[in-house]
């Protein structure tokens, strides 16, 4: 489950499959048994278990919460609906690579659905077995929401754009948060639990790998855009030596949207591994969480369903855990929390419940450059530089990759934007579902605050935007988000630290307690605010 949102997305990432159409592409459906395996028996929750602690979903809030209560002394079950993703497979990698996705790639689809869903017009999706892989690309009215899906949530999936927003744009994210105690403490602490650095700007100038994001600062500046480097998680002296030919390539292989194998640190490698030396967490993949009510003798049933790596549950145990964390993504948590609520499992969580959702104001475009500006055939799948417009126009631009092993001529961007429409979910108990309430019109102010840079490049450079990407004569991708937020926000559906309303001993600790937008990438965000809030907790109910 999806810890950012996203998941990241990361959820969220935005680089596609093209070289499926320009080469031939082999799709692989095998799997070792050892990775269909996914972990150990011995190592998942036990049906009947009485926990201290149950912490629903292993992304960034997930990790954080797991972490500080396991260094406190406390003894710990994560559980995860996805796989734990520690297993090669029969290629001798764990996850596949982005321009030739097999089953590995979709979490139970039978066809890809990649962001880019298009090159030159031509449809790229491909047919692919169904399994619990990485990528959930989940559909409801008017959107698809992007999330991982495995140990490590919206990690495994995302760019690693670590993205502290501007002091002076907190006030709007989480207006109930003190500032200074976040810009002094809890972003610290996360960029380092995280381990945030940036790229080198001499090697930046000058790698063959970067030149779509030298060319995208040549055209942002000469409109008057200031172009800012990004921190990222991923390491930058493993990307010089696959550079330099001395390291098994990853980012310059195209991975990332089905994971990456080498270079990015996921929270497998920080947040979990340090989790996983602690001793006291154990961590239980494919499993999924149906189910929380008061128990009758104190603390919370939990029913949670294994499933195998078909989807289908193969067994529904029942736990009693003191206490409850909900970090199964802004999805994951606001779905399973306004189901509990509506069908009275825990009828007094409060009526904000399900509100405030948003989408990062999240959209898509590509720009076709003239013939003397090629963006490269060598493309760097992890962004590290934007466009920022975010005070005059509302936007704030990645410099995104478009890895297709090709020159393309084209920059391609995902915008955040200031959009201020927000969603509903809602229980729809005629279809025993949670349906989200979100039109695709709504994304009109993202379009429209987006064109505040690209119609200005484009004038200036006299070029125009591609409308081969996302289907045909269609210029904006405005119907997907990586990063989802709110939906159980913070001091409204819960306390100012994430208590929720109602029952003691439940907790909220994603990016479902942010109400919609964070103005830049949202997980050093979702961190930082968890990092505040479990040491609160810990502090004040243990």
């Amino acid at each position: 489950m999806r810890g950012n949102g996203s998941g990241g997305v990361s959820r969220r990432r935005f680089i596609v499959g093209t070289g499926s159409i320009l080469g031939a592409v082999t799709l692989s459906a095998r799997v070792s048994a050892a990775q269909a395996a996914a972990t150990p028996a011995a190592a998942v929750i036990d049906n009947g278990a009485h926990v201290p602690v149950l912490v629903i979903g292993t992304g960034y809030g997930g990790s954080v919460a797991a972490l500080r209560l396991a260094q406190a002394g406390v003894n710990v079950q994560m559980v995860e609906m996805g796989m734990a993703w520690d297993t090669p497979g029969s290629d001798g990698k764990i996850f596949c690579n982005t321009t030739s996705p097999d089953n590995r790639s979709y979490w139970l689809r039978t066809k890809t659905k990649q962001p880019l869903s298009n090159f030159f017009g031509i449809p790229i999706d491909k047919s692919i077995p169904r399994y619990t892989g990485i990528l959930d690309a989940e559909d409801f009215s008017g959107i698809t929401v992007y999330q991982g899906r495995g140990v490590g949530g919206g990690s495994l999936v995302n760019g690693g754009m670590a993205v502290t927003p501007k002091r002076e744009n907190f006030g709007a994210i989480l207006p109930s948060v003190n500032a200074d105690e976040m810009y002094n403490t809890y972003y610290p602490r996360a960029n380092a639990g995280l381990g945030v650095g940036m790229i080198d700007p001499a090697w930046f100038d000058t790698t063959d790998c970067y030149q779509y994001a030298r060319v995208g600062r040549k055209q942002a500046q000469r409109s008057g855009f200031p172009f800012v480097f990004v921190p990222d998680v991923y390491d930058w002296d493993y990307m010089k030596q696959e550079a330099a030919g001395t390291a098994t390539k990853s980012a310059l292989a195209g991975e990332i949207l089905y994971g990456n194998n080498y270079g990015k640190k996921s929270l497998q490698k920080t947040y979990i591994a340090q989790i996983k030396a602690t001793g006291k967490v154990t961590i239980s993949p494919l499993h999924k969480v149906t189910s929380v009510s008061p128990a009758s003798g104190g603390g919370y049933t939990v029913l949670i369903d294994q499933i195998n790596t078909n989807g289908d549950t193969t067994v529904t145990k029942t736990v009693t855990a003191d206490k409850v964390f909900f970090a199964a993504g802004s999805v994951g948590t606001s779905k399973l929390l306004t189901k509990l609520k509506a069908t009275g499992a825990l009828p007094n969580l409060n009526s904000e419940i399900g509100k405030g959702w948003g989408d990062n104001g999240n959209v898509m475009c590509g720009r076709a450059n003239h013939i003397w500006d090629p963006t490269g055939s060598l493309q760097a799948t992890i962004p590290c530089g934007g466009i920022d417009n975010w005070a005059a126009g509302g936007a704030f631009a990645e410099v995104a990759p478009l890895p297709t092993g090709i020159e393309t001529f084209a920059s391609f961007y995902l915008s955040i934007t200031k959009n201020p429409n927000r969603g509903t979910f809602t229980w729809n108990a005629g279809a025993n579902r949670v349906d989200l309430d979100w039109q695709t019109a709504w994304k009109q102010p993202s379009i429209d605050m987006a064109k505040t840079i690209f119609d200005k490049i484009n004038a200036k450079e006299g070029t125009i935007y591609r409308t081969d990407l996302f289907g045909v004569y269609k210029i904006w991708n405005d119907t997907l988000t990586y990063h989802p937020l709110g939906g159980a926000v913070l001091n409204k559906a819960t306390d100012n630290y994430g208590r929720l309303h109602g029952y003691s001993g439940l907790y909220v600790i994603d990016g479902a307690l942010i109400p919609g937008n964070t103005s830049v990438n949202p997980f050093v965000t979702i961190t930082a605010l968890a990092e505040r809030n479990i040491e609160k907790i810990i502090a004040t109910d243990l």
